[in-house]
């Protein structure tokens, strides 16, 4: 087993809070064995035009509270290609690093996977995903603050739609995944959650909402997930009009307000020990892999898996929405 002296960290993919607790936490371990760590900017753009950076004890003062990452993120259509990725090799060789942690989600793992198959060159991932759609782990850095963020906004929105006697379908993010919706539904009440792994039922969706009128019940709130079978949040309004309920819709889209700001002292928890977990791997020799938390314990993930397999909704969450909006 080669001795490490030194690894690279980088960002990848879409932002999420909790990215820089998960830096810090990647090289103040790497500190404790005598590992230098370099950090990459613009995650695999950066990789391709060998844009590093040192990083000592000092440059990770001061950043776990903060949202974003400061080593930024970018796209790298080079990177995609056989010959960027050989460049990226190259810069990594010439510059003694014998390891790469990355942190992102799908993506940046499926680039990962590749690059590893390529090259034979350890690489071990940190899931950071606000849209908590990866295999292998039960939350991802920058879930849980999301859902603090959405739940704050719709908690906000609700006044409005009290005082207006309106019913509001709010946008959330997720890509093609529910579980932002799902989860911020049941914890702010939301009187229906829209969400693409369940068929999304438009004309019930009246007739329920017409019975709240019958019952006096004169405002909602409907959490629509981004990838939903109907569309989006405007979609399904111009789609619900055909049936002229006697309620107002109004749309709101939360947009990219749910990646950014102060991570939740649980995001900051959980990049902080997969962080640890990272480097943990990449000493005992480990490689393609990702590392999540499952049952609150630290797990190996192969890159293979957590790529192919599709991380499923729990249908009881499904009931639970029913069953508070019986």
């Amino acid at each position: 087993m080669a001795v490490l002296k030194k690894i690279a960290v980088l960002t990848s993919g879409g932002d999420a809070p909790g990215m820089n607790a998960a830096i810090r936490a990647v090289v103040r371990r790497a500190i404790k064995e005598d590992i230098k760590v370099v950090g990459v900017m613009r995650g695999y753009d950066g990789l391709v035009k060998g844009d590093f950076v040192p990083l000592l004890s000092k440059s990770v003062s001061g950043i776990i509270q903060l949202g974003g990452t400061i080593l930024k993120t970018a796209r790298s259509k080079e990177f995609m290609t056989p010959e960027g990725r050989q460049i990226a090799y190259n810069n990594l060789v010439e510059n003694e690093i014998d390891a790469l942690v990355v942190i992102g989600g799908d993506g940046t793992f499926k680039g990962a996977r590749i690059f590893t198959e390529e090259f034979n060159f350890p690489t071990v991932g940190i899931p950071g995903t606000i849209d908590n759609d990866l295999f292998g782990t039960d939350m991802t850095i920058g879930y849980d603050t999301a859902l603090n963020t959405v739940v704050e906004a719709v908690d906000k929105i609700r006044d409005t739609a009290a005082s207006h006697e309106r019913v509001f379908l709010i946008e959330v993010m997720g890509r093609d995944a529910g579980f932002i919706a799902l989860r911020a539904g049941i914890a702010c009440g939301a009187e229906d959650v829209l969400i693409p792994e369940t068929p999304s039922d438009l004309e019930g969706l009246h007739e329920k909402l017409t019975r709240y009128i019958d019952t006096k019940k004169t405002s909602s709130v409907i959490l629509v997930a981004e990838g939903d079978e109907e569309g989006g949040a405007f979609e399904i309004k111009e789609k619900m009009s055909k049936f002229k309920g006697d309620y107002e819709l109004r749309v709101t889209v939360l947009g990219h307000i749910q990646r950014g700001g102060s991570p939740s002292a649980y995001d900051r928890y959980l990049a902080s020990r997969l962080g640890i977990g990272a480097v943990e791997a990449l000493i005992d020799d480990q490689r393609s892999i990702m590392i999540g938390m499952i049952n609150r314990e630290v797990v190996h993930v192969p890159f293979n898996k957590t790529t192919k397999h599709h991380k499923t909704i729990d249908q009881k969450m499904v009931d639970i929405v029913e069953i508070l909006n019986a």
